[in-house]
């Protein structure tokens, strides 16, 4: 069941290549919060360069996935991971996630993708909603077990 939606848009940029296997690279460099943008725009061309904004996709959030979102959230660079693939010369987004284990799914997957920084308006989105759907597993580490081993003294 969908917890939480969040319309975004991403930035992908193609960049040409001399290179004799490739004419162009295609990647996702950014990601923003979608208020109604046009479905598809050039940002910016110069030599060698182009960088579209793609609007239409959406981050879900699950609440199978609450570890993966706390891991990406707490770290020293949380990201959002983004799949792709091309479409009549184009590369188009088809999947997003801020889950560390969407993202390892994504990469593992053969298929195109990218993890891009999560931008802050993101980010406050996610903690919010972790701070409501989420509890952080009980560790079992050591203390846990000197605590067990104390009630089995008596």
């Amino acid at each position: 069941m969908r917890m939480a939606s969040l319309p975004i848009a991403v930035i992908m940029q193609r960049r040409s290549l001399n290179h004799r296997w490739a004419t162009e690279a295609w990647s996702a460099i950014g990601v923003v919060a979608d208020g109604g943008l046009p479905p598809y725009r050039l940002l910016s061309q110069d030599e060698g360069r182009e960088t579209y904004l793609v609007s239409g996709l959406t981050l879900d959030l699950y609440p199978d996935e609450n570890d993966g979102y706390f891991e990406n959230c707490v770290a020293p660079e949380a990201k959002v991971f983004i799949k792709w693939r091309m479409d009549q010369g184009r590369a188009m987004p088809v999947q997003a996630s801020v889950s560390y284990a969407d993202g390892a799914r994504m990469f593992d997957s053969g298929e195109s993708a990218d993890g891009v920084a999560m931008p802050a308006e993101i980010h406050a989105w996610l903690a919010e909603y972790l701070r409501t759907h989420y509890e952080p597993p009980v560790r079992r580490g050591k203390e846990y077990k000197q605590r067990k081993q104390g009630e089995h003294a008596d």
